[in-house]
Protein backbone atom coordinates (compact mmCIF):
# COMPACT_ATOMS: atom_id res chain seq x y z
CA UNK A 1 0.00 0.00 0.00
CA UNK A 2 2.96 2.60 0.63
CA UNK A 3 4.75 1.46 -2.36
CA UNK A 4 1.28 2.18 -4.06
CA UNK A 5 0.73 5.52 -2.85
CA UNK A 6 4.48 6.51 -3.52
CA UNK A 7 3.98 5.80 -7.27
CA UNK A 8 1.14 7.65 -7.07
CA UNK A 9 2.79 10.79 -6.00
CA UNK A 10 5.55 10.40 -8.76
CA UNK A 11 3.31 10.69 -11.45
CA UNK A 12 1.69 13.63 -9.92
CA UNK A 13 4.44 15.47 -9.63
CA UNK A 14 5.65 14.36 -12.91
CA UNK A 15 2.27 15.79 -14.60
CA UNK A 16 2.66 19.25 -12.78
CA UNK A 17 6.31 19.59 -14.15
CA UNK A 18 4.91 18.47 -17.95
CA UNK A 19 2.42 21.49 -17.57
CA UNK A 20 4.76 24.03 -16.00
CA UNK A 21 7.51 23.34 -19.04
CA UNK A 22 4.81 23.30 -21.88
CA UNK A 23 4.51 20.05 -22.89
CA UNK A 24 0.67 19.30 -21.71
CA UNK A 25 -2.17 21.44 -20.44
CA UNK A 26 -2.49 24.99 -20.42
CA UNK A 27 0.54 26.73 -21.90
CA UNK A 28 0.62 30.49 -19.73
CA UNK A 29 3.68 31.52 -22.53
CA UNK A 30 1.63 30.70 -25.68
CA UNK A 31 0.36 34.21 -26.47
CA UNK A 32 3.99 35.78 -25.93
CA UNK A 33 5.39 36.45 -29.11
CA UNK A 34 8.59 33.91 -30.07
CA UNK A 35 12.07 36.09 -30.44
CA UNK A 36 13.00 34.25 -33.00
CA UNK A 37 9.69 35.65 -35.11
CA UNK A 38 7.08 33.10 -36.50
CA UNK A 39 9.35 30.13 -37.15
CA UNK A 40 10.85 30.62 -33.66
CA UNK A 41 14.12 29.35 -35.07
CA UNK A 42 17.25 31.36 -34.29
CA UNK A 43 18.73 33.03 -37.71
CA UNK A 44 22.13 30.88 -37.30
CA UNK A 45 20.40 27.73 -38.01
CA UNK A 46 18.15 28.89 -40.60
CA UNK A 47 18.53 27.76 -44.07
CA UNK A 48 20.86 29.48 -46.28
CA UNK A 49 20.51 28.14 -49.29
CA UNK A 50 17.85 29.14 -52.51
CA UNK A 51 14.87 27.76 -50.53
CA UNK A 52 15.26 30.61 -47.75
CA UNK A 53 14.17 33.19 -50.71
CA UNK A 54 15.91 35.12 -53.31
CA UNK A 55 16.45 39.04 -52.52
CA UNK A 56 14.42 41.72 -54.28
CA UNK A 57 16.79 43.61 -56.61
CA UNK A 58 15.99 47.21 -57.79
CA UNK A 59 15.26 48.08 -61.16
CA UNK A 60 11.69 50.29 -61.32
CA UNK A 61 8.40 49.95 -60.28
CA UNK A 62 7.68 46.15 -61.68
CA UNK A 63 10.95 44.85 -62.28
CA UNK A 64 11.38 41.63 -64.05
CA UNK A 65 15.33 40.93 -64.30
CA UNK A 66 15.75 37.52 -66.35
CA UNK A 67 17.61 35.04 -64.11
CA UNK A 68 19.44 33.84 -67.02
CA UNK A 69 20.31 35.80 -70.43
CA UNK A 70 19.37 33.69 -73.28
CA UNK A 71 22.07 33.35 -75.72
CA UNK A 72 20.95 32.38 -79.41
CA UNK A 73 22.62 28.87 -80.15
CA UNK A 74 24.24 28.80 -83.83
CA UNK A 75 21.68 26.84 -85.04
CA UNK A 76 18.63 28.43 -84.41
CA UNK A 77 20.05 32.08 -85.29
CA UNK A 78 17.89 34.69 -86.97
CA UNK A 79 19.81 35.76 -90.03
CA UNK A 80 20.02 38.84 -91.69
CA UNK A 81 17.34 38.39 -93.92
CA UNK A 82 15.13 35.47 -92.62
CA UNK A 83 13.10 35.35 -95.68
CA UNK A 84 15.93 34.62 -97.72
CA UNK A 85 19.00 33.21 -95.58
CA UNK A 86 21.19 33.17 -98.97
CA UNK A 87 21.05 36.24 -99.75
CA UNK A 88 24.53 38.00 -100.18
CA UNK A 89 26.02 39.37 -96.81
CA UNK A 90 25.72 43.29 -96.53
CA UNK A 91 29.17 45.16 -96.15
CA UNK A 92 29.57 46.13 -92.31
CA UNK A 93 30.85 49.55 -93.47
CA UNK A 94 26.93 49.72 -95.12
CA UNK A 95 25.37 48.23 -91.78
CA UNK A 96 27.26 50.79 -89.35
CA UNK A 97 26.90 53.87 -91.58
CA UNK A 98 22.54 53.64 -91.13
CA UNK A 99 21.60 56.76 -90.14
CA UNK A 100 19.77 57.93 -86.85
CA UNK A 101 15.94 58.47 -87.41
CA UNK A 102 15.74 61.01 -84.47
CA UNK A 103 16.20 61.09 -80.54
CA UNK A 104 13.30 57.98 -80.44
CA UNK A 105 13.21 55.38 -83.12
CA UNK A 106 10.26 53.97 -84.93
CA UNK A 107 11.05 50.36 -85.34
CA UNK A 108 11.32 48.11 -82.75
CA UNK A 109 14.00 45.72 -85.20
CA UNK A 110 16.32 49.00 -85.62
CA UNK A 111 16.27 49.83 -81.70
CA UNK A 112 17.09 46.62 -80.85
CA UNK A 113 20.01 46.62 -83.14
CA UNK A 114 21.13 49.83 -81.62
CA UNK A 115 21.14 48.70 -78.34
CA UNK A 116 23.16 45.27 -78.89
CA UNK A 117 25.98 46.93 -81.12
CA UNK A 118 26.21 50.30 -78.53
CA UNK A 119 25.98 48.64 -75.34
CA UNK A 120 23.19 50.94 -74.25
CA UNK A 121 19.41 49.58 -72.36
CA UNK A 122 16.35 50.47 -74.73
CA UNK A 123 13.62 52.61 -73.17
CA UNK A 124 10.07 51.82 -75.16
CA UNK A 125 8.03 54.32 -74.62
CA UNK A 126 4.10 52.80 -75.02
CA UNK A 127 2.07 56.61 -76.12
CA UNK A 128 -1.06 57.60 -77.24
CA UNK A 129 -0.29 60.96 -78.49
CA UNK A 130 -3.58 61.87 -79.79
CA UNK A 131 -6.03 60.73 -76.80
CA UNK A 132 -3.83 61.02 -73.31
CA UNK A 133 -3.12 64.02 -71.92
CA UNK A 134 -0.80 62.02 -69.56
CA UNK A 135 1.41 61.51 -72.34
CA UNK A 136 1.25 64.70 -73.46
CA UNK A 137 2.47 65.87 -70.01
CA UNK A 138 5.23 63.18 -69.79
CA UNK A 139 6.59 64.59 -73.22
CA UNK A 140 6.65 68.09 -72.34
CA UNK A 141 7.79 67.81 -68.73
CA UNK A 142 10.83 65.03 -69.50
CA UNK A 143 11.07 63.76 -73.01
CA UNK A 144 11.37 67.31 -74.63
CA UNK A 145 14.01 68.86 -72.10
CA UNK A 146 17.35 69.45 -73.14
CA UNK A 147 18.55 67.83 -70.23
CA UNK A 148 16.43 64.60 -70.38
CA UNK A 149 18.09 64.58 -74.06
CA UNK A 150 21.48 65.00 -73.11
CA UNK A 151 21.01 61.82 -70.46
CA UNK A 152 19.15 60.05 -73.03
CA UNK A 153 22.40 60.74 -76.05
CA UNK A 154 25.12 59.12 -73.62
CA UNK A 155 22.96 56.88 -71.73
CA UNK A 156 20.25 54.95 -73.43
CA UNK A 157 18.27 53.99 -76.96
CA UNK A 158 14.94 55.30 -77.02
CA UNK A 159 12.05 53.68 -78.85
CA UNK A 160 8.64 55.26 -79.16
CA UNK A 161 5.33 53.09 -79.80
CA UNK A 162 2.51 55.24 -80.49
CA UNK A 163 -1.39 53.95 -80.19
CA UNK A 164 -2.33 56.99 -82.76
CA UNK A 165 -1.72 55.36 -85.98
CA UNK A 166 -1.73 57.85 -89.29
CA UNK A 167 0.03 57.45 -92.61
CA UNK A 168 1.04 60.78 -93.74
CA UNK A 169 3.10 60.16 -96.69
CA UNK A 170 1.78 62.31 -99.42
CA UNK A 171 3.06 59.99 -102.16
CA UNK A 172 0.87 56.95 -100.95
CA UNK A 173 -2.52 56.31 -102.41
CA UNK A 174 -5.71 55.76 -100.30
CA UNK A 175 -5.73 52.18 -100.79
CA UNK A 176 -1.86 52.03 -100.49
CA UNK A 177 -2.40 54.10 -97.26
CA UNK A 178 -5.34 52.51 -95.79
CA UNK A 179 -2.27 49.46 -96.46
CA UNK A 180 -0.24 50.91 -94.50
CA UNK A 181 -2.25 51.83 -91.42
CA UNK A 182 -3.74 47.98 -90.72
CA UNK A 183 0.03 47.09 -91.14
CA UNK A 184 1.62 49.91 -88.30
CA UNK A 185 -1.86 48.70 -85.67
CA UNK A 186 -1.05 45.16 -86.14
CA UNK A 187 2.77 46.26 -85.32
CA UNK A 188 1.49 48.51 -82.23
CA UNK A 189 -0.62 46.28 -80.70
CA UNK A 190 1.65 42.99 -81.11
CA UNK A 191 4.16 44.74 -78.90
CA UNK A 192 1.64 45.98 -76.61
CA UNK A 193 0.68 42.46 -76.08
CA UNK A 194 4.46 41.39 -75.64
CA UNK A 195 5.22 43.87 -73.20
CA UNK A 196 1.91 42.89 -71.50
CA UNK A 197 1.17 46.73 -71.90
CA UNK A 198 -2.66 47.95 -70.73
CA UNK A 199 -2.42 51.70 -71.01
CA UNK A 200 -0.43 54.82 -71.96
CA UNK A 201 2.20 56.11 -70.94
CA UNK A 202 3.94 52.58 -70.30
CA UNK A 203 7.79 52.77 -70.11
CA UNK A 204 9.90 49.42 -70.98
CA UNK A 205 13.32 49.26 -70.26
CA UNK A 206 15.49 46.37 -71.36
CA UNK A 207 19.07 45.42 -71.48
CA UNK A 208 20.98 45.48 -74.52
CA UNK A 209 20.33 41.41 -74.72
CA UNK A 210 16.30 42.23 -73.77
CA UNK A 211 15.79 41.41 -70.69
CA UNK A 212 13.11 43.36 -69.18
CA UNK A 213 14.67 45.53 -65.99
CA UNK A 214 11.86 47.67 -65.49
CA UNK A 215 8.52 48.69 -66.19
CA UNK A 216 6.71 52.13 -65.32
CA UNK A 217 3.28 52.65 -65.57
CA UNK A 218 1.52 55.76 -65.98
CA UNK A 219 2.53 59.56 -65.15
CA UNK A 220 1.48 62.69 -63.01
CA UNK A 221 2.21 65.99 -63.85
CA UNK A 222 5.05 67.33 -61.54
CA UNK A 223 6.76 63.64 -61.02
CA UNK A 224 9.32 64.96 -63.35
CA UNK A 225 12.66 63.82 -61.47
CA UNK A 226 10.61 60.88 -59.52
CA UNK A 227 9.93 59.30 -63.35
CA UNK A 228 13.62 60.09 -64.16
CA UNK A 229 15.01 58.66 -61.16
CA UNK A 230 13.03 55.31 -62.08
CA UNK A 231 14.97 55.16 -65.55
CA UNK A 232 18.23 56.17 -64.55
CA UNK A 233 17.72 53.55 -61.45
CA UNK A 234 16.70 51.14 -64.28
CA UNK A 235 20.12 52.17 -66.46
CA UNK A 236 22.09 51.56 -63.82
CA UNK A 237 20.84 47.58 -63.49
CA UNK A 238 21.03 47.41 -67.20
CA UNK A 239 24.50 48.43 -68.05
CA UNK A 240 25.59 45.97 -64.42
CA UNK A 241 23.15 43.36 -66.64
CA UNK A 242 25.35 43.83 -69.78
CA UNK A 243 28.65 43.48 -68.01
CA UNK A 244 27.83 39.73 -67.42
CA UNK A 245 26.13 39.07 -70.61
CA UNK A 246 28.98 40.26 -72.66
CA UNK A 247 31.39 38.17 -70.95
CA UNK A 248 29.44 35.24 -71.07
CA UNK A 249 29.64 35.66 -75.29
CA UNK A 250 32.86 37.02 -75.20
CA UNK A 251 33.97 33.39 -73.74
CA UNK A 252 32.30 31.96 -76.97
CA UNK A 253 34.71 33.88 -79.70
CA UNK A 254 32.35 37.19 -79.19
CA UNK A 255 34.40 40.44 -79.25
CA UNK A 256 34.57 44.31 -80.06
CA UNK A 257 35.15 45.06 -83.58
CA UNK A 258 35.84 48.84 -84.64
CA UNK A 259 35.94 50.35 -88.17
CA UNK A 260 38.41 53.17 -89.21
CA UNK A 261 35.93 55.52 -88.33
CA UNK A 262 35.46 54.39 -84.76
CA UNK A 263 32.12 53.15 -84.98
CA UNK A 264 31.94 49.58 -83.16
CA UNK A 265 29.84 46.24 -83.38
CA UNK A 266 30.12 43.15 -80.75
CA UNK A 267 30.40 39.99 -82.93
CA UNK A 268 32.02 36.97 -83.54
CA UNK A 269 34.44 36.00 -86.47
CA UNK A 270 32.67 32.97 -88.39
CA UNK A 271 34.68 32.96 -91.66
CA UNK A 272 38.36 34.19 -92.84
CA UNK A 273 39.51 34.01 -96.01
CA UNK A 274 42.28 36.12 -98.05
CA UNK A 275 41.84 39.45 -95.73
CA UNK A 276 37.67 39.21 -96.03
CA UNK A 277 36.23 38.52 -92.43
CA UNK A 278 32.58 37.28 -91.88
CA UNK A 279 31.22 38.21 -88.84
CA UNK A 280 27.78 37.49 -86.48
CA UNK A 281 26.68 39.54 -83.89
CA UNK A 282 24.50 37.97 -80.97
CA UNK A 283 20.96 39.16 -83.10
CA UNK A 284 21.94 36.68 -85.87
CA UNK A 285 22.63 39.38 -87.97
CA UNK A 286 25.40 38.70 -90.46
CA UNK A 287 27.79 41.06 -91.94
CA UNK A 288 31.55 41.08 -94.26
CA UNK A 289 34.32 43.59 -94.00
CA UNK A 290 38.01 43.01 -94.81
CA UNK A 291 41.09 43.96 -92.72
CA UNK A 292 42.14 47.24 -94.11
CA UNK A 293 38.65 48.76 -92.98
CA UNK A 294 38.90 47.32 -89.71
CA UNK A 295 41.17 49.27 -86.84
CA UNK A 296 44.80 48.94 -85.96
CA UNK A 297 44.02 46.94 -82.68
CA UNK A 298 41.60 44.62 -85.14
CA UNK A 299 44.21 44.15 -87.32
CA UNK A 300 46.86 43.54 -84.86
CA UNK A 301 44.61 40.71 -83.58
CA UNK A 302 43.96 39.22 -86.39
CA UNK A 303 47.87 39.02 -87.21
CA UNK A 304 48.42 37.45 -83.77
CA UNK A 305 45.59 34.35 -84.64
CA UNK A 306 47.27 34.05 -88.17
CA UNK A 307 50.30 33.31 -86.09
CA UNK A 308 48.58 31.09 -83.25
CA UNK A 309 46.72 29.11 -86.27
CA UNK A 310 50.14 28.98 -88.35
CA UNK A 311 48.28 31.14 -90.91
CA UNK A 312 50.41 32.71 -93.82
Amino acid sequence: MIRLLALISITVATLSSCSILGLGGEDKNKDKPSPFGPTSIPPQLRASTSDAGTPVKPGGNASETANKIAFTPDEDLVFTDPDNPNEEIPELTTLLSSAKRGPWELSETIAKRRSIREGKPMLIWFTDSEKSPMCKAISSELFSQNDFGQWAEEKIVRLRVDSAINAKDPDLSIEDKATREVDMKTYVNNLKRRYKILGSPSLVLLSPSGAVIGRYRGYKRGNREFTWGLIKQGEAAASHSHKAWKADLEKKGYREWQDRQQRKVFAKLTNYSKGTLSLLEPDGTRSKTTEGKLSDEDRAWIVEQKKIRNME
